[in-house]
């Protein structure tokens, strides 16, 4: 006698619900109790119910992915704003240390005085200068 592979039938007393229940209750025993696994309509639609699966997954693993990815550009936003105010203090700390007065404080230190005297412009003729082939040949 060859035995074949078959859903085990469940006795009357697993089959037994509450008459007296509502079909909501009723089926959410069913599904408690693991009951509707054993069900031909179950099987037959056993590969879509692995591919909502699958979706939901996916869904939950984009939500997670979208959110760290909000996360990160809040991140590099605050980053950048610190950036920002560090670079505009700095470039006020450089325009005060390059003013003439302090340049002049920082050069007392070290031993170099600033000039009283305004500087001079220096003017050169063209007509007494001598041409540049005139010093190679010697004369």
């Amino acid at each position: 006698m060859i035995k074949t592979n078959s859903l085990r039938e469940t006795s009357p007393e697993e089959k037994k619900v509450p008459k007296g229940t509502s079909k909501v209750v009723r089926s959410i025993l069913t599904v408690v109790s693991g009951s509707f696994l054993s069900k031909e309509i179950t099987l037959k639609f056993l590969p879509f119910i692995f591919y909502l699966t699958f979706i939901s997954i996916c869904y939950i693993a984009n939500g997670y992915y979208a959110e760290s990815k909000i996360r990160q550009m809040n991140r590099l936003t605050n980053e950048l704003k610190e950036l920002r105010s560090e670079f505009i203090i700095t470039k006020s700390d450089l325009m005060f240390i390059s003013k003439q007065s302090e340049v002049a404080k920082a050069a007392i230190s070290l031993g170099i005085k600033e000039s009283k005297e305004p500087p001079r412009k220096i003017i050169l003729r063209t007509d007494t200068l001598t041409k540049p082939s005139d010093i190679q040949s010697g004369s």
